[in-house]
Formats: structure tokens, C-alpha cells, sequence
């Protein structure tokens, strides 16, 4: 249903709003790029400082701008099991081809508490939902067991891994079965998750580098391996670069050295600093997506 690179889209901002022009621009050059699906509005994208209704317009500016070219799996999670739902009614309504439900973050609640929070959010609508387990940011982690309960709900199909622990989709694929999505969250790792059974990446480095990660991807799926292993090494650098500060700033940066995107970010997040831009800027030329 959803594999390969799919780009956790940034939110750009002008004079403190959100970009509209620049968005669907941006989202544009990452279908020409090859990228195989679109998020908006997940952590990269800003959500956390993100209005409602900024939120939802972002989502519905994404699926006009695609035209349903490639899948768009909006993000759709909250801390409160009603708005996870209002968000995820939208999603569906606008068009989404999926929902991103992030573990709930800040009230730290049971396994129990989780599984009934999805169970909820799930019931709720027909769109298909993927988890989206991230303890660095949620403090919980959806334990496997638990996710197999949910798998047990048709539209939730799989879960977005962001918790860099190698053993996690394999454990998952063998839990649950081959049909539940196993995508990863963490850029670096990408190659050795594909090897333990994962589907693809919802991935911050294909902000400003959409062509290479979706030829890493193609060059999986096509068994290409000397074309995979040389892409896995050469997007290295920037994997790291890519989070020298907090996230989406260095995103924002590099996208801006692209496209000359505004690379304003919203307090409590900063713009990147000098040292940042001087990382930033010397891992896209290693990569070879600037001169």
C-alpha cells in the first residue's frame, strides 16, 4: 500500500504564515523528483505550532497540488484521543490516502491506553492508519504486542518505526505477518531495516534530496545492490547533517539552498545557525545535489 521514500514534508513560512505558493511548488518538484509518497504535516512539517486550520489547509493544499499522483498520508495524531480523531475525520474527507496517529505524547499512557486510543481513532473513520512510534519525542513506546492487537483492526495497516531499534521490524514482520507495513522514521538506518523486512522510509533527508532516496528505494525493490550500496553510502553525510540541530531547521535550510525557500522556523525552534548552514551546505555538495 505505502512503500519506498516518502518525504515528511516541511511547512514554509513566510512573514509568520504558512507559504501556500511555496508549499504546492515544493510538493510539485518532489513528485518530479520521484518520490514515491508525500506527509504533511508530521513533526518535520511543523504540527506541533501548526493552527488547526493551518493544519488542515496544509493537508488539503498537499492533496490538490498531488492530484492524486502518488499517496498522500497525512499526519493526523495528537495527545488527545478526540483530536486525533477530528484530524483523522479530515484526512479522509479531504482526499488523505492515509493517516500518520503519533503514540501519545506528554500523558504517558499504558499499553492499554494506547491500544484503546488507536482502537478509537480507527474506528472513527475509514482511512487507513499507520502507528507512528517515536518514544524520543512521545516518552512511551507501543510495544510489539500491543501493535499486533491492533493490527488486528483492518484499517490500521502498519506503523512508522522510529525507535532506531534494528530488531523492531523484523520482530514486528514475525509478530504480525508480511502484510502489516513496517516503514521506518530514522534515515541513517534505512538500509539495514530494509534487510530485516521493512517497506520503505517516511524520511526528513528527502526534503533536499527527493531523487536520490527514491533511486535508493527503486534500486532495493529492483535488487540493484552495487546502485543500492553506493546511494546508502553517499546519502551518509547528509542522514547526519540533516539532524546537527533540532529538526526541521536543517531541512528548512537545505531546502532553501534549493529552491530559495524561506527557511523561517516557529519559536520555540530557531533557524539554523551559521556553524549549522556550514554543515548543511558542505553535505549536499558531498552528495552532489548543490555545486
Amino acid at each position: 500500500m505505502f512503500k519506498g521514500s516518502m518525504t515528511a514534508l516541511i511547512t514554509p513560512f513566510r512573514d509568520g504564515k504558512v507559504d501556500e505558493k511555496a508549499f504546492q511548488s515544493f510538493v510539485e518538484w518532489q513528485i518530479e523528483q520521484g518520490t514515491h509518497a508525500l506527509v504533511p504535516v508530521g513533526t518535520t512539517g511543523e504540527s506541533p505550532t501548526l493552527s488547526h486550520d493551518e493544519h488542515k489547509r496544509v493537508v488539503e493544499l498537499c492533496i490538490e497540488a498531488n492530484a492524486g499522483r502518488v499517496p498522500v498520508i497525512a499526519g493526523a495524531g495528537s495527545n488527545s484521543t478526540e483530536e486525533a480523531i477530528a484530524f483523522t475525520k479530515h484526512a479522509e474527507t479531504a482526499g488523505a490516502d492515509g493517516a500518520l496517529s503519533v503514540c501519545p505524547y506528554y500523558n504517558k499512557p499504558s499499553q492499554e491506553g494506547m491500544y484503546l486510543h488507536f482502537k478509537a481513532v480507527a474506528e472513527a473513520a475509514n482511512i487507513p492508519i499507520l502507528i507512528y512510534n517515536i518514544p524520543g519525542r512521545s516518552v512511551v513506546d507501543l510495544s510489539i504486542g500491543t501493535m499486533a492487537k491492533l493490527a488486528n483492526i483492518q484499517n490500521i495497516v502498519g506503523v512508522k518505526d522510529a525507535t532506531a531499534d534494528l530488531s523492531r521490524p523484523l520482530a514486528g514482520r514475525i509478530a504480525i505477518g508480511d502484510e502489516f507495513l513496517q516503514i521506518s522514521g530514522e534515515d541513517a538506518t534505512i538500509a539495514a531495516f530494509l534487510a530485516q523486512g521493512g517497506h520503505g522510509c517516511i524520511s526528513v533527508t528527502s526534503n533536499v534530496a527527493p531523487k536520490e532516496c527514491a533511486d535508493l528505494h527503486n534500486a532495493w525493490q529492483e535488487g540493484n545492490m552495487e546502485r543500492f550500496n553506493t546511494l546508502r553510502d553517499l546519502l551518509m553525510p547528509l542522514h547526519e547533517a540533516i539532524f546537527c540541530e533540532p529538526s526541521p531547521a536543517p531541512a528548512k535550510y537545505g531546502v532553501h539552498l534549493l529552491r530559495k525557500l524561506s527557511y523561517d522556523v516557529r519559536l520555540p525552534l530557531t533557524p539554523l545557525t551559521k556553524p549549522g548552514q556550514a554543515k548543511m551546505r558542505d553535505a549536499m555538495v558531498r552528495v552532489g545535489v548543490i555545486n
